[in-house]
């Protein structure tokens, strides 16, 4: 495989991208999702592991080659097309056709994995009481999630009224839900979430989650596992492996953290999964009974799974973007990388 990258470098190397013509055939041929740099990462499987090391630093460097000239000449030809005069009585004729959001494609594959299975999707509110964010999912009075720092509250309650919030989780899906209907019950939340965070690289004041959980009778942890299981395999690949970790959350009893293998080094241990070889996922366990009971579902009869996870998390690992910022500054730069995967 050796000699074919170098073949295919320096093709690359040679590429003459004079026009967006050019641009549109480099892309498809080369670095897009059916070009020739792709197919050498699904053939790197094939590849004996005495040859991994070298192959893989020839495959990643070739990548970031193309990638990085096909920028460049982007770039070029747009500084050009700016330079010359235009007719504004002209029509608007742009390049971007449009296309869905990253996130919000990343997270209708995530739905579409789960209604294979018999989940349904459901909404709520953005707008939330304490009741369904906190009171009746087993938050505690003095729980720390509570506190001013973590949640943005709208209005501050009364005696008689509880206080308005914006929603910290996609759990007062589940609330209301088991509210209104009863088991067997399998639904998907998806939705935006907020929290009172400083915003950085890896951190936003505002997030898009997805919760999904399932109440019948007889639902033990080995559902739960072989759920997480088919999950993690369907979206990331037959060969992931996953492991939990004893973890808690207040509306769960027992609960895990899932992680799976991670992508890039296939759990030999690099910079991403920080040489672990493991990359942390999403959050679970078995719905807590008094949960059950806060919506008058008897849990002796009764007993559920529920799991949740960040949108964004699971971008990271499909895209591995490093500035989670950029995800909402609606760059066009940005977002036009991603049509393909939509």
């Amino acid at each position: 495989m050796i000699d074919q990258l170098e073949a295919l470098f320096a093709q690359v190397q040679q590429s003459n991208l004079q026009t967006k013509e050019d641009l549109e055939s480099f892309k498809r041929e080369v670095i897009g999702k059916n070009g020739k740099i792709n197919h050498f990462f699904e053939d790197f499987k094939q590849v004996p592991k005495e040859q991994k090391s070298a192959v893989g630093k020839k495959l990643n460097e070739l990548k970031q080659f193309a990638e990085q000239l096909f920028v460049e000449a982007n770039e070029r030809l747009s500084d050009h097309e700016s330079d010359q005069p235009h007719d504004i009585t002209l029509p608007g004729n742009s390049d971007f056709g449009g296309g869905r959001h990253p996130i919000f494609a990343v997270q209708n594959k995530i739905i579409d994995v789960f209604r294979r299975v018999g989940f349904v999707v459901e909404d709520s509110p953005e707008i939330e009481t304490d009741w369904y964010n906190f009171t009746a999912l087993h938050f505690e009075s003095d729980h720390p999630a509570r506190d001013m720092q973590d949640t943005f509250f709208v209005q501050k309650g009364t005696e008689t009224k509880d206080d308005i919030l914006l929603r910290t989780h996609t759990s007062n899906t589940q609330i209301r839900i088991l509210e209104k209907s009863k088991p067997p019950i399998r639904a998907i939340a998806p939705g935006r979430v907020y929290r009172n965070e400083t915003i950085s690289v890896r951190a936003h004041c505002y997030f898009n989650q997805i919760e999904a959980f399932a109440v019948d009778e007889g639902i033990s942890f080995a559902d739960l596992k072989q759920t997480l299981l088919y999950f993690a395999q369907t979206m990331f690949g037959k060969n992931v492996k996953i492991r939990l970790r004893p973890s808690f959350f207040p509306f769960t009893e027992i609960s895990a953290e899932m992680d799976i293998s991670c992508l890039i080094c296939e759990g030999k241990g690099c910079a991403v999964c920080k040489h672990s070889g493991w990359v942390e996922v999403l959050g679970s366990g078995m719905i807590d009974p008094q949960v059950l009971h806060n919506c008058n579902i008897d849990p002796e009869k009764y007993s559920g799974y529920a799991l949740g996870m960040g949108v964004e998390r699971i971008a990271q690992l499909l895209f591995r973007v490093p500035d989670l910022r950029l995800y909402s500054q609606n760059d066009l730069r940005f977002l036009q990388q991603f049509q393909s995967f939509a």
